[in-house]
């Protein structure tokens, strides 16, 4: 396959040949020439030129560099070396290369979208491609593999599983509103823990709230597993999904099944990220007017939020996360792994959600404007929530957990606290995921 379809691969509309003479994207920057406050023709070719000769392929971190020139060039609105810029990129490019191609090859397709304003329309595109191509085997498979190779998910599973179990110790109804993106693959452990309690089984009420349309689609599947392993650990087991929502902060007590004499913990594993930012405060609101014991929260450890309204700090943002991800990934994955191209595409969806689409328009309620744990945590304190420290038990089950993965891999405690703001797992020594427990 050659490097043009392969770009082209999940956004058929999105074509770029590699004679920048002939080609549509690049043209399509020309039409919107009104657009942009050109410099005169000869100090744009000397400044274009400057970076292809400070630049090469063979340099540590090209991508990195030649992606960063390009986002100044285009808020800097400079079409003489986006032309440039974009066509080196197409040059060097490739979904199926290293690293440094890889970053180029994705935010390249975001890049793209943010010069010729279809970040929206390659957005949807990407959804759907996603939907159609996704089904409940491949999505399971998927999660297993990367479960295996990785603790990136299974870090939150195992903190918010420990800290559920230990506040709803002793209790003999119990109701988890899971509101993530995990397609429950949180929960056998935590059934299996609740089969295996000193005192008599509890009941379990695990209520879903689907949060993307890709997860509702594959749901119908999960529930009759699920159902059948809560039988086969012997735990009473009631299982609901709660779907079409438009936006979180629509969930009410009643909507929820939520009742008084049910020990209630709410799971928010990569779902507070998808509220519009204005929004948010409003969510962890209405989480604490539903009268939980305890809160659970995983979000990642990025922020797109501050500055989404700079373009090139945002992009530096989400370079930095995403150079770190795709690192873990090609340290993690075979280099063939269908498994590692499929979460690769799933990150190109949000480079060009975040870095080419307005969060003002309809987007299906959805959102990828990360925020790091403190930012979490400042919202959450001044919710009315307490934060509460992860127990020794618990850290000893993190520490346990680690060991089964690669090198590279640990976990870090904020300075100056015991675990009473959260805990982040790091790789390389970079912060990449960040888990808390909170009580109103």
């Amino acid at each position: 396959m050659d490097r043009t379809s392969i770009l082209s691969n999940e956004a058929g509309f999105l074509h770029i040949i590699s004679n920048p003479k002939n080609n549509p994207i690049l043209d399509q920057l020309d039409t919107q020439g009104s657009n942009f406050n050109n410099q005169p023709q000869s100090n744009n070719t000397s400044a274009a030129s400057q970076s292809s000769d400070s630049v090469e392929a063979s340099d540590a971190k090209w991508a990195s560099k030649l992606l960063t020139e390009c986002a100044r060039a285009l808020s800097d609105k400079d079409s003489t070396k986006i032309h440039h810029l974009l066509w080196m990129l197409n040059e060097l490019a490739s979904p199926y290369g290293d690293c440094d191609q890889k970053l180029a090859s994705y935010f390249l397709q975001a890049l793209v979208c943010k010069a010729t304003d279809s970040g929206h329309r390659c957005h949807k595109t990407l959804i759907s491609v996603a939907e159609k191509s996704h089904s409940f085997d491949s999505i399971r498979k998927l999660i297993l593999k990367f479960q295996e190779v990785s603790p990136w998910t299974t870090f939150g599973h195992v903190a918010s599983n420990g800290a559920i179990l230990e506040a709803l110790e002793g209790e003999s109804k119990i109701h988890i509103v899971d509101i993530s993106n995990t397609l429950c693959t949180q929960w056998p452990t935590l059934l299996e823990a609740l089969a295996t309690r000193a005192d008599e089984t509890p009941s379990l009420k695990l209520t879903i709230v689907v949060t993307t349309s890709i997860a509702k689609s594959v749901m119908k599947e999960i529930a009759p597993r699920m159902e059948k392993f809560a039988r086969l650990m012997g735990v009473p087991f009631e299982f609901k999904v709660v779907s079409g929502l438009y936006r979180l902060g629509d969930l009410t007590k009643d909507g929820l099944g939520v009742q008084e004499d049910e020990a209630l913990a709410v799971n928010c594993i990569g779902a507070l990220r998808k509220v519009r930012v204005e929004e948010r405060m409003d969510v962890i609101k209405m989480i604490q007017t539903l009268k939980p014991r305890v809160v659970t929260i995983v979000e990642e450890e990025a922020d797109f939020s501050t500055n989404k309204n700079d373009f090139v700090k945002c992009f530096e943002e989400c370079l930095r996360f995403y150079t770190a991800y795709f690192d873990m990934l090609e340290e993690s994955f075979p280099t063939t792994s269908n498994e590692k191209l499929m979460l690769e595409r799933e990150c190109s969806r949000t480079m060009v959600r975040v870095l080419a689409c307005d969060d003002e328009s309809d987007h299906g309620g959805e959102n990828e404007r990360r925020e790091r744990g403190i930012q979490w945590a400042e919202r959450l304190r001044d919710s009315g929530f307490s934060s509460v420290g992860y127990s020794d038990d618990v850290i000893d089950d993190i520490k346990a957990l680690l060991k089964r993965y690669r090198a590279g891999w640990s976990y870090i405690s904020p300075p100056g606290s015991v675990y009473d703001s959260g805990i982040y797992l790091s790789w390389k020594e970079e912060p990449v995921v960040w888990c808390s427990v909170w009580k109103p």
